[in-house]
């Protein structure tokens, strides 16, 4: 944990309680901090602020606010949208407290903490959270967002289990926000976008009673592509709401990190997690068993604090960039398109392309009881790659446009905020039109200066 010190002869920001908080260019530890996870975005804001309370907070919004200064938000800085240039960037990563409340089933947690630690204290209650495939992602923004993990065709979106927000306004008040407060608040925080209405300070989630599930992976090789694609589209027709899964084709760089079977290959992969019995789950599995015999076979009984183990995502930060968005089907002609830009283009920059099964508890849950939209979509498509330098971070953007362009008659138009970063993120075509006229409603409301100008982009 880093800590502020006090300095003298600087500027009028260390001019009180704020000394503390409060970090200028050239201070020690301000360009380390200001660093995102993915490193293909930078911030470079005049000044960033380490609140350790909501009081903090409250004194930091009040102090851009007097300045004239945007306010952008950072936990993990995993899904940067627009990186603060100018402004006050605030990191809450200090905002770490977890309560469990085992009787209520209830978390209450600080919005600078990380899935990791949540899924460990819950487990110890027999509870979970509905975190995402990564434990090392901010909470709070991933729920913000929506949120899809391995329980979500089962218990829903991480949105639908909260319980309330304390937040702080862009006018320096500090308020709670749950379906009897602030309700209509409430309903835009919970799948509208991290950063562009308010601070969230922290918030209380439900918790569920998981901790075993039957997960893992397939790994075929990567010239059966078209087949697995095809098979899982069918079979995902079946399955019952306890599995979550998903397909993807991914190359494995040859670097000395990736475990020697996968190094420098491609594979195509069935992955997912079952949260029932596991004798059920192994008889699903047989519909794959019984065809081929994959090269590597990990689906497994395991406890649910090994869930991370599944999608195995990237614990160091990188630089990379992704986009997507929903299906109206996993065609033929997708599949082909799918396999052939990732896989069968000589100087392809994708490193993946996935679509996961969604429908469930999200679809069944009324569409207007949040700003979250395209519940009646079940395929979600998330491709990306690598993205070390500008060249290759322009060109990779120019793939992942066109591959979408190709892909225009399957896909609805809709996108899912968690799966996209920068530029790409838009209102209506991640809420719909009528929840996004709603949600410029919201923002008029609570931040009509736009102060807040580093979140979703609202547009009419």
């Amino acid at each position: 944990m880093t800590t502020l010190l006090a300095r003298t002869g600087r500027s009028e920001a260390r001019a009180s309680r704020l000394t503390d908080l409060i970090l200028e260019p050239g201070d020690p530890d301000f360009d380390d901090l200001a660093l995102p996870w993915n490193r293909a975005h930078r911030h470079s804001p005049a000044f960033v602020g380490v609140p350790i309370s909501a009081a903090d907070v409250v004194e930091l919004v009040r102090f851009a606010r007097a300045r004239d200064l945007s306010v952008g938000v950072q936990a993990t800085g995993h899904g940067v949208t627009r990186p603060v240039t100018g402004g006050l960037l605030i990191l809450t990563h200090r905002l770490d407290s977890i309560q469990i409340d085992p009787d209520a089933s209830v978390a209450r947690l600080g919005a600078g903490v990380q899935w990791g630690p949540v899924l460990e204290a819950a487990q110890q209650h027999g509870l979970a959270p509905l975190l995402g495939s990564s434990p090392n992602v901010g909470a709070v923004g991933y729920t913000l967002g929506g949120g899809l993990g391995w329980l979500t065709r089962l218990h829903g979106l991480a949105s639908d289990s909260v319980v309330s927000f304390e937040v702080v306004t862009v006018d320096g008040r500090l308020i709670r926000v749950s379906a009897e407060e602030n309700s209509e608040l409430f309903w835009g925080l919970r799948g509208g976008g991290a950063g562009s209405l308010v601070v969230v300070t922290s918030m209380e989630i439900r918790l569920f009673g998981v901790t075993a599930v039957y997960g893992g992976n397939l790994l075929y090789p990567a010239e059966m592509a078209r087949e697995v694609l095809a098979r899982w589209r069918d079979w995902v027709r079946t399955v019952p709401d306890e599995l979550t899964s998903s397909v993807l084709v991914k190359k494995f760089p040859d670097l000395g990190h990736i475990p020697a079977p996968l190094r420098g290959r491609a594979f195509v992969m069935v992955r997912g997690c079952f949260a029932g019995d596991p004798e059920s789950g192994s008889r699903l599995l047989a519909h794959w068993r019984s065809w081929r015999s994959p090269e590597i076979d990990d689906w497994k009984p395991m406890p649910f604090t090994e869930v991370a183990t599944i999608a195995s995502d990237p614990v160091n930060p990188s630089a990379g960039r992704m986009s997507g968005g929903w299906l109206r089907q996993l065609s033929d002609r997708a599949i082909d398109v799918l396999v052939r830009r990732t896989l069968e283009t000589e100087d392809s920059l994708l490193g993946s392309a996935e679509v996961r099964h969604i429908g469930g508890a999200v679809s069944s849950r009324d569409a207007s009881s949040s700003a979250y939209g395209n519940r009646d979509s079940e395929l979600i498509l998330t491709m990306g790659g690598s993205a070390p330098t500008p060249e290759t971070k322009a060109a990779l953007l120019a793939t992942l446009d066109s591959v979408l362009a190709d892909l225009s008659d399957e896909r609805t138009g809709g996108v899912f905020l968690n799966f996209l970063d920068g530029e790409n993120r838009r209102s209506q075509s991640a809420a719909g039109v009528s929840s996004a006229q709603r949600m410029m409603r919201l923002k008029a409301a609570f931040d009509p200066a736009n102060v807040m100008s580093h979140g979703l982009e609202f547009a009419s």
